[in-house]
């Protein structure tokens, strides 16, 4: 394993080109379940779409690191200051309730001696939210991403998000938002470095 591969990752069942019969087959028994006619003109097709929309929606189950990343590694060139991209949207669906949540990544990092191209930041998002996910791994794996690829001298992942698995059932709470953290390297280690990514994770995009 290079330190660009991802971590094993299950075995892909289905695909989001076509529609697997044996899922859709699953998906049209729990329209049966919850009491509607699977063959009713509106729900004819219902399950196809939600076996393509579902292995749409966690195609990051066939992504890896690498393949993301690329070729757009480039020497530092002895910049050693904070890059951060912040404000990246992210789609996710929570493993518990398999309801989506959703929000903004904010990442930064102190380089030793590479830097990524800036567009491959947002690309590791999206490979490990589209999965499964619970907020505060997601948050842990973007920055463990981060650091096998880059091996820099610091690194901070953010994430802001509103859960419906909170918003449309259980508490039924509209604007509690989740935020996790995780820092490693000089963001674990320098206060100052630490301190100066909050703040400009936290600040509203309006104000930055």
């Amino acid at each position: 394993m290079t330190i660009l591969e991802d971590a094993a990752r299950p075995e892909r069942a289905i695909s989001h080109h076509t529609a697997d019969p044996e899922f859709a087959g699953l998906v049209r028994r729990q329209l049966e379940l919850l009491g509607e006619d699977a063959d009713r003109e509106g729900l004819l097709r219902t399950p196809e779409r939600v076996a393509k929309s579902l292995a749409w929606l966690t195609r990051g189950y066939e992504q890896r690191v690498e393949d993301v990343v690329g070729g757009a590694l480039f020497a530092a060139e002895g910049h050693h200051n904070m890059v951060m991209v912040r404000d990246i949207e992210l789609y996710s669906l929570c493993e518990h309730h398999m309801l989506p949540f959703f929000g903004k990544a904010h990442i930064g990092y102190i380089p030793n001696e590479r830097i990524v191209g800036l567009s491959k930041l947002p690309r590791l998002v999206e490979v490990f939210s589209r999965r499964l996910q619970v907020q505060e791994r997601l948050t842990e794996e973007i920055a463990m991403a981060v650091e096998r690829v880059l091996q820099p001298a610091g690194v901070g992942v953010v994430i802001e998000a509103y859960h419906l698995c909170m918003m449309m059932r259980g508490v039924e709470k509209q604007n509690s938002k989740t935020i996790t953290s995780a820092l490693r390297g000089t963001f674990r280690d320098c206060a100052m470095t630490r301190d100066e990514f909050l703040r400009l994770a936290h600040t509203p995009s309006s104000a930055s």
